[in-house]
């Protein structure tokens, strides 16, 4: 019986020894995270969303800076350890995202895990080859605008499937019209080699271009977006995503 007691206070203290050990590596992993912010700021982004005091106190820049140190994190295998639990229940009555990512829907470019995001960090908004419509333009002044995020991260990817089908003129339904939105970038690509869909390095040139055209068409189409931009308020760019390494190539 004393052996059994011995052996209980000992699981007893490995087990709150371990939740010590834990607790301060996630304060001192936080404090890295958000580099000469506040401690008490830093571990509350890690496990809790964003506040509004907090998100307004970021610069855009500042926002970008942060977006390129999750994705060295994402790379290196040192992602944050998120309480999406505790996210949850923080944002459950309202959101203060710090950017807004334009995405393609590819399942293999997940923008808040390749930028090591929590819940409640930025908003997601995703269609085939990143392009900006109407209805993203408005989804991206909303964030903007209205709810106050400081950047428009449009990210492409290399070996994007839309990139490939607008190069072969591709038609299926809906689809059809979707490509031809992203063929300027095709016939706006200076490539000397194979211009195929079967040549990796110029559906990754055109996916470029693609992604720098969708920049130019938001501030030209959305006078909201380029007038918060001009003031200062929001920076919009491009990005493009490295399948092979995991990189985030960042167009600033």
């Amino acid at each position: 019986m004393d052996t059994l007691n011995d052996e209980c206070c000992d699981s007893t203290r490995t087990d709150s020894q371990r939740r010590t050990v834990l607790k301060s590596a996630l304060g001192l992993a936080a404090v890295g995270l958000m580099g000469a912010l506040p401690t008490a700021w830093a571990e509350q982004v890690r496990l809790m969303s964003l506040t509004k005091d907090q998100r307004d106190q970021l610069t855009p820049d500042r926002v970008v800076a942060l977006m390129k140190e999750g994705n060295q994190r994402f790379r290196s295998g040192k992602m944050q350890v998120h309480d999406y639990l505790a996210q949850k229940r923080s944002s459950a009555n309202g959101q203060y995202p710090a950017a807004v990512i334009l995405g393609c829907i590819d399942s293999r470019a997940p923008a808040e895990i390749i930028l090591d995001a929590g819940i409640g960090d930025t908003f997601s908004a995703r269609v085939a080859g990143n392009i900006a419509n109407d209805d993203l333009l408005g989804s991206l002044e909303f964030a903007c605008a209205v709810a106050g995020a400081k950047v428009v991260l449009v990210m492409g990817h290399t070996a994007c499937g839309a990139i490939k089908g607008a190069i072969d003129g591709a038609k299926l339904g809906n689809l059809t019209g979707l490509l031809d939105k992203i063929k300027p970038a095709v016939e706006a690509t200076t490539y000397s080699g194979e211009r195929s869909s079967k040549n990796a390095d110029f559906v990754d040139a055109v996916a470029a271009t693609n992604v720098r055209r969708t920049v130019d068409e938001i501030r030209r189409r959305s006078e909201v977006l380029a007038g918060l931009e001009k003031d200062g308020k929001i920076k919009i760019l491009g990005s493009m995503y490295h399948l092979v390494g995991g990189k985030v190539e960042f167009y600033d």
